[in-house]
């Protein structure tokens, strides 16, 4: 009996929409770094019920962010097309890396500023200011950050988005520098799946890999260094990793590897 009681109680605090139905921004913020190499989708969405012929949504663009230095819009810019039948519709925005090592921030303002369908939806939350706007920041990032599919020399393997990141754009980490060496027998018998490295931009076009102990993989090869370079042209990124290997019983030997990080976008 009480868990009925219960049960009843809980149906009756059920919140059903009653209206008015509008359309607004799913989200009033967004935050990406500049380096991120893929599309960002800006949702608008219904709330209500969907209607059964399709709906254009009209916005404007403001904000400090430069349009074709900082970002672009993909397809029509000004308007969002939402389905008949669907709740939603999306803004693509593909951000520009421009990195320059100078770490700062813009914005792009998005604004709802009518729909086709204003007998039956209004703008914003309930008609009000929420959700009529949404800022979108866009991060400066250092010159090297960013997402690289990684390649090794005389290895078929490739492996995406591996992350190259910095907060002082001079030291870097790369996220993972085990590519097509797993399994490769004793040499290359790895453990770590994902082993990082980090290395320091001269300003020049070359790089350093400082001597340093990677703890996730077993000695002697957990003792790297070397050196690379970064092509502005490309932007791709060679490093040459030196690997301390067991050459017998009572001696190691040092092993130099190229990876090349090629920019995903």
């Amino acid at each position: 009996m009480l868990a009925l009681l219960a049960l009843a109680a809980c149906e009756e605090e059920r919140i059903v929409f009653e209206g008015p139905d509008f359309v607004r921004f799913t989200d009033t913020t967004l935050v990406f770094k500049e380096s991120i190499g893929q599309l960002i989708p800006v949702s608008v969405h219904v709330v209500g019920k969907a209607l059964n012929q399709e709906v254009t949504v009209n916005y404007t663009v403001g904000g400090n962010a430069r349009e074709g230095r900082d970002y672009i819009i993909e397809g029509t810019k000004g308007t969002v097309t939402i389905p008949a039948g669907k709740y939603s519709g999306t803004i693509n925005v593909r951000l520009i890396n421009n990195a320059n090592n100078v770490l700062n921030s813009q914005d792009v303002l998005f604004t709802l500023t009518g729909v086709s369908a204003s007998n039956e939806l209004m703008l914003g939350q309930n008609g009000g200011n929420l959700g009529k706007t949404l800022r979108l920041t866009i991060q400066d990032d250092c010159l090297l950050s960013g997402y690289y599919t990684g390649t090794r020399r005389g290895s078929t393997d490739a492996v995406p988005n591996i992350e190259i990141s910095s907060v002082d754009c001079k030291t870097y980490t790369v996220a993972n520098w085990n590519i097509g060496l797993t399994g490769q027998g004793l040499l290359f018998n790895l453990t770590a799946v994902k082993p990082i490295i980090q290395f320091i931009d001269k300003g020049d076009n070359t790089l350093t890999i400082p001597k340093q102990v990677t703890p996730e993989l077993p000695s002697p090869y957990d003792t790297l260094s070397g050196n690379g370079i970064f092509n502005p042209q490309t932007r791709a990124i060679t490093l040459n990793i030196n690997i301390k290997v067991r050459r017998d019983a009572t001696r190691d030997t040092i092993v130099s590897v190229p990876f090349t990080y090629t920019p995903r976008n």
